[in-house]
């Protein structure tokens, strides 16, 4: 694939995280450039600590003054951004939903919705001046309907997919693609301590998502805008 090089620079939010360092390892395997997002400042150091040319940004993606500030700075020493991967966010289940407390409504929306606005508004306008760029956002697959004692996170997770539509439609004309990957369960520690009854073999392993965000950053790609793509496995 031809869209990032040692030439791109990429950003990948929740880089401290299993899947933000599958996706970094994938684009530094094209020897793309890599601003690393998170805000676990000694987790992202540790994690990224064998890619010593990659850049960590320790910032919190729900503040969107910080955000604006610390990815701000970033960008005008680098300069803008080829491709930025939103994968930020988390999970937690609620109980049902009309006695799910505020905090953790809150909660799912700062991190789902706000590290990608905010990303975003950082980002956004240097892509613009640059007249390309390349948006990844994650959704998820459990989001395309409702889910018992999971209100919240399909809430915001259905709220990824229809900023992912609107942003498509905001800047397909203005060299920019943006799109999503919707996976189902991933193949993570963490999932396989909290499920260890589980199939495991047929969720989504780390590098598999992380090949499918690489396409739609991709000049492959360029055809594609708004797009929600799946990435299920065999759940």
């Amino acid at each position: 694939m031809s869209s990032t090089s040692s030439t791109s620079t990429v950003i990948v939010t929740g880089a401290a995280g299993a899947l933000g360092k599958a996706v970094a390892r994938r684009f530094a395997e094209d020897g793309a450039f890599l601003l690393l997002v998170d805000v676990d400042a000694a987790a992202l150091a540790q994690v990224h600590a064998a890619t010593p040319d990659a850049v960590c940004i320790a910032a919190n993606l729900g503040d969107a003054q910080d955000t604006s500030a610390r990815l701000g700075a970033a960008l005008e020493k680098h300069g803008p951004a080829s491709v930025l991967c939103n994968i930020a966010g988390g999970f937690d289940y609620s109980g049902d939903a009309h006695a799910a407390d505020a905090g953790i409504w809150q909660r799912m929306f700062d991190m789902n919705v706000a590290t990608l606005v905010n990303a975003s508004r950082a980002v956004v306008p240097g892509m613009l001046s640059a007249g390309r760029g390349k948006i990844v956002n994650v959704a998820a697959a459990s989001a395309a309907s409702g889910k018992a004692g999971m209100a919240p996170y399909v809430a915001s997770k259905s709220a990824v997919a229809r900023i992912t539509e609107s942003m498509a439609l905001e800047l397909r004309d203005r060299g920019i693609n943006v799109n999503a990957v919707a996976p189902s369960i991933l193949d993570t520690p963490a999932n396989r301590s909290a499920m260890p009854e589980a199939d495991f073999t047929r969720w989504v392993p780390l590098a598999s998502l992380a090949a499918a965000i690489r396409f739609l950053a991709s000049d492959e790609a360029a055809d594609i805008h708004g797009a929600i793509l799946p990435v299920t496995g065999r759940v």
